[in-house]
């Protein structure tokens, strides 16, 4: 097979990391298979183009592409402001073997028509405007990346790496990848499946007073009590007027929000400490290590102790 060319494609305001992270990647399967790769920064018009935070790249304009062997779509807080883009990026897709987005990259394949029908995933913060806005797309926002025929997306920012690697994974072989990512000290191969793992919990900030501080209190007092009825006292409340009010301003049931609370101080004691599971699990709340066990499965698709040795941190 001969050199493949990457076209990633790039708008004013675009999140660097999305550009140079799979381009690094490339970079590096080419030097050291000796060729393979080719990769082309491309945009609306020719020229210098800004990411978010100024640094500029060059780029072609659209006209001036040729043949495509993928086509890599960038993301970034910019990208609503470009969903113009969609025609052109729904053209050149019809020339590219497969296509790719990185981040909120995914929002302007959806509006091309290219999520249509199939699963996604896209970063974490905008996972429900991604859904809300295309409702044919199945978004999967618990995903690092994910490959739907031709068709693969990735979730925020260094998943970019990850998706990076899985394309040339399947270009060129493991063995290949296992030297890229040898070669740029990035964990060699975190599964598509494997969920993002550093999501914190996702609400809205109650508008009344009292349930500001009770859910600041659930999240620095995770082994307390904190059933329906001791956090409605705490309120003030009846249990059910508590809980239609914490739903309907904190944007899910108290339930819920307790358990994902605690999930998270559970990741945080293991990215920071030794402490046995047993204590782990007691000291989150969430009783034994059985239940520290399905809590992490269910919500992260790993085992608290692979969890551990993956992420934590030096020293602790």
């Amino acid at each position: 097979m001969g050199e493949r060319r990457i076209v990633a494609v790039v708008h004013d305001g675009f999140q660097l990391l999305d550009l140079a992270g799979p381009a690094d990647v490339f970079a590096a399967a080419a030097l050291i298979a000796r060729g393979g790769y080719r990769l082309d920064v491309a945009a609306e018009r020719a020229g210098p183009v800004p990411a978010h935070h100024g640094i500029a790249v060059t780029a072609v304009g659209f006209d001036q592409l040729t043949d495509i062997d993928t086509l890599l779509v960038t993301g970034g807080l910019s990208v609503p402001r470009h969903l113009h883009l969609a025609g052109p990026i729904a053209e050149l897709a019809r020339r590219a073997r497969r296509v790719a987005s990185v981040c909120s990259g995914a929002l302007l394949l959806a509006e091309a028509g290219l999520l249509d029908g199939r699963r996604a995933t896209t970063h974490w913060l905008v996972a429900e405007d991604l859904a809300a806005q295309y409702p044919r797309v199945q978004v999967d926002a618990d995903r690092i990346y994910l490959r739907d025929g031709t068709v693969w997306t990735s979730a925020g920012v260094t998943a970019g790496i990850d998706l990076a690697l899985a394309l040339v994974a399947e270009d060129h072989g493991t063995a290949l990848a296992a030297d890229v990512a040898r070669g740029l000290v990035v964990y060699l191969h975190r599964p598509g499946g494997q969920s993002q793992f550093s999501t914190p919990v996702r609400t809205s900030v109650p508008s009344r007073e009292p349930l500001r501080e009770l859910q600041a209190y659930i999240d620095m007092n995770p082994a307390a009590d904190l059933s329906v009825p001791a956090l409605a006292r705490r309120a003030a409340m009846s249990e059910r007027h508590f809980s239609r009010v914490f739903t309907r301003q904190v944007g899910m049931s108290p339930g819920r929000y307790v358990e994902h609370s605690r999930a998270d101080a559970a990741r945080r004691l293991l990215e920071s400490t030794d402490a046995p599971l047993t204590l782990v699990a007691r000291d989150c709340g969430l009783g034994l290590p059985e239940t520290l066990y399905r809590t992490f499965r269910r919500r992260w698709r790993i085992s608290p102790a692979d969890y551990r040795r993956r992420f934590q941190q030096k020293g602790a």
